[in-house]
């Protein structure tokens, strides 16, 4: 096959294939149009399994079957079959979604949350805390506790961490607003950066010399990060949230007298 090895297994891991999978639609691609005898010849697939592998691929849209004798059939461009792949998960996302969506409406989600209410309420105070690993987990709990807000947030960052995220911080700070939340904001980084992220984003933005990232709730709980976000480094982000007024009303203090020095 005049295809390399290297190739072959990038194909492989990027579409979900195995070995066979691939050869095959791979030699199908170079011959444009072949029978099921000379694509096994071209791929090096065992005959039988080829027809195998042929029929599986074009139930899922790979290989086209073109009627006559004998038989042919005709390679799926690559494109075609990146969009319908991206639209097949789209759905099946859509679909869980869904799904996920109504399992609040359920009994068994009234007694699972009913059991977690009933665990938190012997704990005390100075003992909700927690260490969360990895961006998506700390993402989904900043997320939660954002909701949670009632009065204020003070978020406290770095300007290529906003700027880089951008869309994504103008929906969170619209939802906030549009609940009556007030939101402080102090970045450090490129003065000029700073004045282009506040008018983006229409909101005052306080420029801090700390390099820190944190973010506090009404002043009785708050999130911040012990680990640097590193841009194309892979490393577990580890952040720290801590429900306690004493110790997020002293650090919103320091924020306060940072900010206003």
């Amino acid at each position: 096959m005049l295809v390399k090895q290297e190739l072959i297994n990038k194909i492989r891991d990027y579409f979900d294939l195995n070995m066979y999978e691939t050869k095959v639609w791979l030699a199908l691609l170079l011959k444009g149009v072949a029978s099921a005898g000379q694509i096994a010849q071209l791929s090096r697939v065992p005959r039988s399994r080829t027809y195998d592998v042929l029929e599986g691929r074009e139930k899922k849209g790979f290989v086209i079957m073109k009627l006559g004798k004998p038989v042919k059939y005709i390679g799926v461009k690559p494109h075609a079959i990146l969009e319908k792949l991206k639209n097949n998960v789209r759905s099946e996302a859509e679909e869980k979604i869904v799904v996920l969506s109504n399992i609040k409406n359920t009994d068994e989600f009234s007694k699972l949350d009913a059991l977690y209410k009933q665990g938190i309420i012997p704990v005390k105070k100075e003992d909700f805390s927690a260490s969360i690993k990895g961006r998506a987990n700390i993402t989904n709990y900043l997320r939660e506790i954002l909701q949670n807000a009632e009065k204020e947030v003070i978020i406290c960052t770095n300007s290529k961490d906003i700027s880089s995220k951008i869309k994504l911080f103008q929906q969170t700070l619209d939802e906030l607003l549009k609940a009556n939340i007030k939101v402080r904001i102090a970045l450090s980084g490129d003065e000029d950066l700073i004045k282009k992220i506040s008018e983006t984003l229409k909101i005052k933005i306080s420029k801090i010399e700390i390099d820190a990232k944190f973010f506090i709730i009404d002043r009785r709980e708050i999130l911040f990060y012990i680990s640097k976000e590193i841009k194309d480094e892979v490393h577990d982000d580890v952040a720290v949230w801590i429900s306690s007024e004493f110790f997020s009303l002293s650090f919103a203090t320091l924020f306060d007298k940072a900010v206003d020095a």
